[in-house]
């Protein structure tokens, strides 16, 4: 065999599993077609979070007389240097995983992977000539891309995806954002921050519909306080390009609604590339888009394993490269445990941010749980009046019977960094008293955390 193991796709699936598997003494090849890294790194999580941080920095500008600063003159965003900072940090990104790959001894086979069956990989580089490489075993790694609705074809240029909304050479005065899920959010924020008039359209009945119900609506009143228009119980039913603007017919519940607007950005979900990718010639099961494994990422073939956005689960970086090492430790020979989808958090980095864990209330009701719960407003937090960032809430749900944390949903400043204390708490099956009486630092955001829990049952001290 010319490698131990094969990865196919370098996102943080794949390069983060080539990492460990080759810390694991294995000799371990990457293939990539493009910038190593994939989506995340480059076009996804990194560069949108550069996007934001300027967004935030330019509010905080426009507002500079709320902290007692005057600032004399204009201030105004530069929309091209702030996406040239955005493809710096993404490059740079990219760069240091380049460093990690030279550092590890692991092979960068630049090229187009398909499996080629018994243990083989084929590499198309860009000039259509294609090689083969064995290996002892293959992760198939490749990811997902912007989802196309049939009535909502991208264009690139007024109908975008995420990608080309990281990208666009000039800002749009007007945006209709299709889907609110935590990239259309995001990018709702980001613009309409900036100055763009953003309208965001949403399917369901409330925005961020996976994340806790209040949750959903103290965002929409977030976003109502910047001008943001907010249509929820609402659909794109076809978008019309040929004028200069976009005309976008709306299907609301008061009826049909026209919305103008000079860029229109799908947001609707992901799409997994597994085709053309060589599954079905290998004989690898697959089912409604995604591949099948087990709990090991074991697919239906030896040899072949497959982790990340195109396997069952959530479609999120920090999981695929949890999936990657428990993947390629149990290639090694380690003993080790599933991982537990229960206990997966999940963030949203809009201003106010959105961090949570485990059940939402509605969920944890739906299975029969006695619960208690237990909720702190940033009004009431110290440090977020002095931040000024009060907009927000800790709102924590523990079973009544044994006080065990069944879930935590969490939006405002800072939420993103504090979910991890509620992760740990859960892997530990730490109970109520004990978040209660360890001592959390003052003042501090993550103080709310405490006093949740201590609202829960009636020990709180600031409300």
């Amino acid at each position: 065999m010319d490698y131990d193991l094969i990865i196919i796709g370098s996102g943080p699936g794949g390069y983060v599993a080539a990492i460990r598997a080759s810390q694991l003494k294995m000799k371990v090849a990457v293939v990539e077609r493009a910038e190593l890294g994939g989506i995340c790194l480059n076009w996804g999580c990194i560069p949108t979070k550069s996007l934001l941080k300027s967004a935030q920095v330019f509010d905080y500008l426009t507002h500079a007389s709320d902290y007692g600063i005057t600032i004399s003159g204009e201030v105004k965003p530069d929309f091209n240097a702030i996406i040239t900072r955005s493809r710096s940090v993404a490059s740079g990104m990219s760069k240091g995983v380049q460093f990690l790959f030279k550092k590890n001894n692991i092979e960068h086979l630049k090229g187009f992977g398909r499996l080629a069956g018994n243990n083989n990989v084929e590499v198309q580089d860009k000039d259509g000539t294609r090689k083969n490489y064995t290996a002892q075993n293959i992760i198939v790694a490749t990811g997902a891309r912007s989802k196309e609705l049939p009535n909502l074809k991208q264009d690139g240029k007024k109908i975008i995806g995420y990608r080309e909304a990281m990208s666009l050479e000039k800002q749009p005065e007007s945006m209709v954002v299709v889907g609110s899920g935590a990239i259309g959010s995001e990018f709702a924020n980001f613009y309409q921050s900036l100055g763009t008039n953003v309208t965001l359209v949403e399917f369901l009945p409330r925005i961020v519909p996976v994340e806790d119900e209040e949750v959903s609506k103290q965002l929409e009143r977030s976003f109502k306080k910047i001008k943001m228009k907010v249509m929820t119980d609402s659909s794109v039913e076809s978008v019309d390009t040929s004028k200069e603007k976009c005309r976008v017919t709306i299907k609301t519940p008061k009826g049909q609604e026209i919305v103008e607007a000079e860029i229109v950005l799908s947001a609707v979900g992901i799409t997994t590339n597994i085709e053309d990718i060589g599954l079905e010639k290998a004989g690898v099961k697959t089912d409604k888009g995604k591949v099948v494994v087990d709990e090991y990422y074991r697919t239906s073939v030896p040899g072949i394993f497959a982790i990340g956005d195109i396997v069952h689960g959530p479609a999120l970086a920090h999981v695929a490269s949890a999936e990657g090492i428990l993947c390629v430790e149990k290639i090694a020979g380690i003993e080790v445990e599933p991982l537990d989808y229960k206990n997966i958090p999940g963030c949203t980095y809009t201003n106010p941010e959105i961090a949570s864990c485990g059940l939402t209330e509605a969920a944890a009701r739906e299975a029969g749980y006695d619960i208690k719960v237990g909720k702190f407003p940033y009004t009431a937090s110290g440090k977020a009046s002095a931040s000024g960032a009060k907009d927000g809430f800790v709102k924590l749900i523990f079973d009544a019977a044994y006080g065990e944390l069944l879930g935590a949903h969490m939006i405002g400043a800072n939420v993103t960094e504090m979910i991890a204390e509620i992760v740990l708490a859960r892997k530990l099956e730490t109970t109520a008293h004990e978040i209660i009486k360890a001592i959390h630092p003052h003042p501090t955001m993550s103080e709310a955390i405490m006093e949740a829990a201590a609202a829960a049952y009636g020990e709180v001290i600031h409300l």
